[in-house]
């Protein structure tokens, strides 16, 4: 399933929604949090990206391994393996930051929604939440890049 897509490697092809969506969330969700004011504006952006980009990195991940098995069948020598290794695990990495950022966000659309179970909460948990956030929103993003500048110049080396 995550092998090829029209005789294209498929992780080629999925990557590229990780780049993106996966800094989206980032910002937007820690705007989110920051900008009380603007919440209504984009709120439903943050609650939809929370819940594509995890399911798109999971497919990057997959699909990835997939490669990973093509490539050693093929008999790929083992230090261009071993950077394959490397990329695997910065995009592991990359999966459960995303997976936390996504439910750390879902939790704040959540926590600051108006609805009554939660009016009686503390406000200062909004906060602690939102710090939450921009933690995992800054480590996604410095993982979304070590991933993707491992895989582009395993790429760009001709290692792939």
């Amino acid at each position: 399933m995550f092998r090829e897509v029209n005789g294209l490697p498929g992780h080629v092809l999925v990557i590229h929604a990780v780049v993106a969506l996966v800094p989206l969330l980032a910002l937007l969700s820690v705007a989110y949090g920051v900008l009380p004011g603007w919440r209504s504006r984009f709120g439903w952006a943050v609650a939809v990206l929370a819940v594509l980009t995890p399911i798109v990195t999971f497919v990057a991940t997959q699909s990835g391994e997939e490669l990973e098995e093509v490539l050693r069948g093929r008999g790929y020598p083992p230090e261009g393996l071993q950077k394959i290794r490397e990329h695997s695990e910065y995009g592991d990495t990359l999966l459960w930051l995303t997976v936390g950022l996504a439910v750390a966000a879902l939790v704040l659309l959540l926590l600051t929604s108006g609805l009554e179970r939660v009016r009686g909460l503390p406000s200062w948990l909004a906060w602690v939440l939102t710090g939450v956030v921009a933690v995992l929103a800054v480590f996604a993003l410095v993982y979304v890049y070590l991933t993707g500048d491992s895989g582009a110049k395993m790429v760009w080396s001709n290692i792939v």
